[in-house]
């Protein structure tokens, strides 16, 4: 018989010393667990030694963009604008804090202005009076989650060395262990880089209160056609894949048809995976970060990895000193 499982099977404790305020430099040498016949303690450099000759790393290439910037209704109230996705025309999905936002709301910024539009599912939708792009690279903060309390010297290392499409309001953090150098050796080696996108959005990280019920947002994502024959020639061929992070699970497991293959495509993605998901893809490993308790991030990898050795790890990797959450250690998983 299925297990039920409950929000709080999915809470655990993580001293707040193990919770990274930075990014070990190099990059590479951050710690990784790897779970696999049983549990290993190695740094993420060593991540070649479980790689051979035509796998594939599908690794998300999204970039953060800095979504987060201030300014104040006609009133005068001061407001923080956080954008979640563009809707086109220069209208966005957003959230504000401020005092009585409501419809029709006029919001001042430097040089611009945006008119509230409605509010819809915990989101206001806000249209600009022009491309706001290039006020938000000059003026805007990245959107770093409100656990890392130090100041981040270098934007850089929220960003993977492979970002490249900008549309994240949050990074694929099991992406920022790589550096150019470790790149390069798994190339050298003969694994290959399969490039997919997902934009991190809110999606990912709204709070879990019903997990029978939780609705997921939608997050867009592509996938190109030389990126699918890359992966579809390494099920083919009998060679692993190995998807970094939970953005490229989910991508694939949007992308996939009824037989595993990854169909190259473009679209939004609400796929909320949690125990007792059928998995489509032959992915056979996950790299992945520690992630928040009661999370869909946790429920997602407790769904690839088992439940029961999932938590069992979580529970090692406290014992041990593992760093969680973003800028924490690695673990590599094996289904």
């Amino acid at each position: 018989m299925e297990r039920k499982f409950k929000l709080e099977d999915f809470d655990y404790e993580v001293p707040k010393e193990l919770i990274a305020q930075k990014h070990v430099i190099p990059r590479d040498y951050a710690r990784m667990m790897v779970l696999k016949d049983k549990i290993y303690h190695k740094y993420f450099y060593q991540l070649p030694e479980y790689l051979e000759k035509g796998d594939v790393l599908v690794v998300n290439n999204t970039r953060v963009i800095p979504a987060r910037f201030f300014g104040n209704k006609t009133t005068g109230g001061k407001i923080e604008v956080l954008l979640i996705r563009t809707l086109g025309n220069e209208e966005w999905e957003c959230l504000i804090k401020g005092k009585r936002i409501k419809e029709a709301s006029i919001l001042e910024f430097k040089g611009f202005k945006g008119r509230v539009i409605r509010f819809e599912n915990g989101k206001f939708i806000v249209s600009f009076d022009k491309d706001i792009e290039e006020f938000i690279f000059k003026n805007g903060d990245l959107p770093l989650p409100p656990y890392i309390k130090e100041r981040l010297d270098d934007k850089e290392f929220y960003q993977t060395v492979y970002s490249k499409k900008s549309g994240a309001i949050a990074a694929p953090t099991a992406g920022l262990h790589f550096t150019q150098e470790l790149i390069e050796k798994l190339k050298s080696k003969g694994v290959k880089f399969s490039e997919i996108t997902l934009h991190v959005s809110l999606g990912t990280f709204r709070p879990v209160r019903d997990i029978a019920n939780h609705k997921m947002d939608e997050e867009y994502y592509e996938i190109s056609e030389e990126s699918a024959l890359m992966i579809n020639e390494a099920f083919e061929n009998n060679k692993n894949v190995f998807a970094v992070g939970t953005t490229s699970v989910k991508t694939l497991e949007t992308a996939s048809d009824e037989n595993g293959f990854i169909i190259p495509k473009t679209g939004l993605s609400d796929l909320f995976i949690k125990p007792g998901y059928n998995f489509k893809t032959k992915i056979n490993a996950m790299i992945t970060n520690f992630h928040i308790p009661k999370s869909t991030l946790i429920m997602m990898v407790c769904a690839f990895g088992g439940y029961q050795r999932v938590m069992d790890a979580y529970r090692e990797a406290i014992k041990e000193g593992y760093k969680f959450f973003s800028f924490g250690d690695s673990m590599l998983l094996f289904r």
